[in-house]
């Protein structure tokens, strides 16, 4: 049996969805669960040095978790169709991206309400991130999800 998977978008995919990832399949794996997670950017940023954000790196060095070292990768339909559930960010940010570039698809996602660095410390952001993948996690433990459910 296939795991079951999660995606989750950002604009750039090297600081809020890497963390994320990361994150999320860490916790799967610890309790147990037939999920993974990906994550994709819907606007990729050649500015980028490396594969994730300092901040990421460092924030999940601190939980004990070595961050993935691949390259941002953009998202492209087939990431969309092969997730059981699909996570953007910040809905502000990314409901017209997904219209735009992924028509229909801006409906079929679970919005949060997460700041990238412009406008939110990562103080604040990684946090928060961290408590919504972990109580994410524990939903998916507790009642699961069906496929392509959306928020």
């Amino acid at each position: 049996m296939c795991a079951r998977q999660v995606l989750f978008l950002c604009s750039g995919n090297y600081y809020r969805s890497r963390f994320a990832e990361d994150l999320f399949n860490h916790a799967a794996k610890s309790a147990g669960l037939d999920w993974r997670a990906s994550s994709r950017g819907l606007e990729l940023d050649p500015e980028n040095i490396g594969p994730v954000s300092h901040f990421t790196h460092q924030a999940l060095a601190v939980r004990g978790i070595t961050p993935s070292p691949r390259l941002p990768l953009a998202c492209n339909v087939d990431d969309l169709e092969a997730s059981h559930l699909v996570v953007a960010m910040k809905e502000a940010e990314h409901r017209f991206l997904l219209a735009e570039k992924f028509p229909g698809w801006e409906n079929r996602v679970l919005y949060w309400h997460v700041h990238d660095i412009d406008a939110a410390n990562p103080t604040e952001a990684l946090p928060t991130i961290d408590r919504l993948v972990l109580e994410l996690v524990r939903a998916v433990q507790k009642q699961g999800f069906h496929e392509h459910d959306r928020g």
